[in-house]
């Protein structure tokens, strides 16, 4: 365990960081499998569920949770994949 009080109090940001992201990649995993999922209920529910999960996605890049690359990516993916369904 740390001994100074700056290297405790950057191990409790540090989990508390770790517990947040780990939350923001659950949620990300969970909207873009509903994504996917959506193909098959109509048009206007496959685009809520691409435009929330593409939200989501970029929320996610920006906070540094995932790489900004990694969300183009899985974005653009998503939209290829849904487009055919659609």
């Amino acid at each position: 365990m740390a001994n100074h009080k700056q290297a405790v109090k950057r191990h409790r940001q540090s989990e508390a960081a770790r517990v947040r992201n780990v939350h923001y990649r659950t949620v990300v995993k969970n909207v873009v499998k509903k994504a996917y999922a959506a193909a098959d209920k109509g048009v206007e529910v496959l685009t809520e569920a691409f435009r929330k999960a593409e939200s989501m996605l970029q929320h996610v890049a920006s906070k540094g949770v995932i790489p900004k690359k990694r969300a183009a990516r899985k974005t653009s993916r998503m939209a290829k994949a849904l487009n055919q369904n659609a």
